[in-house]
């Protein structure tokens, strides 16, 4: 199946089910890095690889720890469009390339907002964590992702 028909089917199902009626889905969990002129930052992700994964997100949770995040991983590169519908804390969304490098930053984006957010051209993944780590840390485009799905992580 096409990335359109992937696209349409995660539509229709969303349409089909209440959010608040799916059982919560379980993700699995890992650790990455970040890479960065200030130097190399630690957090354990927990992984969204399939599309119910991708679909629940970080939705409906109340705190996420300084050093955590959620790592979306993608089979092929596309732009990748984004949205906090019941998401109810501000993150930093990591759009990542291929090769692990970070494409561009959407920095504290809006709680429950369901404007689209979207990478700057194809990517393979995208990291959320907490709204502010990106200025606090200083992640910007270039920087580098380290971890097992990336190429020479």
């Amino acid at each position: 199946m096409g990335r359109t028909g992937r696209i349409a089917l995660l539509v229709i199902a969303l349409l089909a089910v209440p959010v608040w009626a799916q059982a919560p889905v379980a993700f699995g969990r890992g650790e990455l890095e970040i890479e960065t002129r200030q130097g190399r930052h630690h957090f354990a992700v927990e992984l969204a690889t399939t599309s119910d994964q991708q679909v629940q997100g970080l939705m409906f949770r109340r705190a996420l720890a300084p050093d955590a995040g959620m790592l979306f991983l993608y089979d092929d590169d596309h732009e990748i469009q984004m949205w906090m519908k019941n998401t109810l804390i501000p993150l930093d969304m990591v759009f990542i390339k291929a090769d692990g490098t970070i494409l561009n930053v959407a920095e504290r984006t809006v709680p429950q907002s369901l404007a689209t957010i979207g990478s700057k051209g194809p990517a393979r993944a995208v990291l959320e964590v907490n709204g502010g780590t990106a200025a606090r840390l200083g992640i910007k485009p270039g920087d580098r992702i380290v971890h097992p799905a990336f190429p020479g992580s």
